[in-house]
């Protein structure tokens, strides 16, 4: 597997995003980053300096839905675009999937006892699509599927930072693009996000997440593209190093509930410094050490009234 990396600027707190051009019976690029145009010129560059235009390319593939994975789609007329039929529903924006989700969101801080002003605000902000792409998918892949134009680039459905996500490893050079499952300088955050069935029943992403890390860590890697930052080689070691923090906060969180808690207190009692500009991203990882301790049965969630309270079994 041929692979060039292009480094893409993003106005999020992560920093650049990585897409890859792949060259194998096909040209495909996996990733796209978002839709800015600091990120239009450097995709621009990073083609034309691996000697391409945006029309030469035949396939855009992504690892998952996140606008700065999947905004710039709309720059290649002429390729397919394959990726998790999740993909889906951020390319078209259509009307009753934007109001399912807004609803599902509502519901669930509802329940993780967020003051109103504090809801509002974060669906206002999950309102802004901008920096999504707009074209749908022309394929999708599923779990196992060999990627179209890549002989033994092997597709596998890793959701948990996002229901979406997908990694590739290909079975001959052991190498894996991987998306945000793994990343050398950062934990992934488990996001919350609708199911991929469009229920209102709450995907468990931290568990997911995990489940997702020890799958990768079964594999035969030898080098790991990563989505963010620098290629790991070390795979089954950072693995490890991350679901060890992921326990020792879990078990900070049960410690937290010496009392019954809803998601929002522990949050607070957790992420003390930060859970007031990073409300979302510290509720999602709170709710995931609590869906694990759940998991674990050392731990109960009783509803009452439109909100859940988590206590010690």
């Amino acid at each position: 597997m041929e692979i060039t990396k292009i480094v893409i600027p993003t106005p999020y707190d992560v920093g650049d995003v990585n897409a890859f051009l792949v060259k194998g019976d096909a040209l495909s690029i996996v990733d796209a980053g978002p839709k800015t145009q600091e990120a239009y010129e450097a995709l621009e560059y990073g083609i034309k300096n691996a000697g391409y235009r945006f029309d030469d390319i035949e396939q855009v593939i992504l690892t998952h839905h996140h606008p700065d994975h999947a905004g710039w789609v709309d720059a290649f007329p002429r390729a397919e675009i394959l990726g998790h039929e999740y993909i889906d529903h951020w390319m078209k924006k259509n009307e009753e999937f934007l109001r399912y989700r807004e609803a599902f969101y509502e519901m669930y801080l509802r329940k993780q006892a967020v003051p109103e002003e504090n809801i509002q605000e974060i669906l206002s902000i999950r309102r802004n699509l901008e920096l999504y792409g707009n074209t749908p998918l022309t394929k999708y892949i599923q779990d196992g599927d060999e990627v179209p134009g890549h002989p033994g680039l092997i597709a596998y459905y890793t959701p948990g930072h996002a229901q979406s996500h997908l990694i590739f490893h290909d079975q001959k050079t052991k190498e894996v693009i991987g998306g945000d499952l793994l990343l050398e300088k950062i934990a992934s955050n488990p996001l919350i996000e609708p199911p991929v069935d469009l229920s209102f029943d709450r995907p468990r992403s931290l568990v997911q997440y995990q489940a997702s890390l020890r799958f990768l860590a079964t594999l035969d890697v030898a080098k790991l593209y990563a989505g963010h930052g620098n290629e790991i080689v070390d795979v089954k070691g950072l693995v490890k190093e991350r679901l060890q923090k992921d326990a020792h906060r879990t078990n900070q969180v049960y410690e937290i509930l010496s009392e019954p808690k809803t998601v929002y207190e522990v949050t607070k009692a957790l992420y003390p410094a930060v859970y007031e500009s990073q409300l979302g991203l510290t509720l999602s990882k709170t709710q995931g050490y609590l869906d694990v301790l759940v998991k674990e049965d050392r731990v109960r969630c009783e509803q009452m009234g439109d909100q859940e309270f988590y206590s010690r079994i």
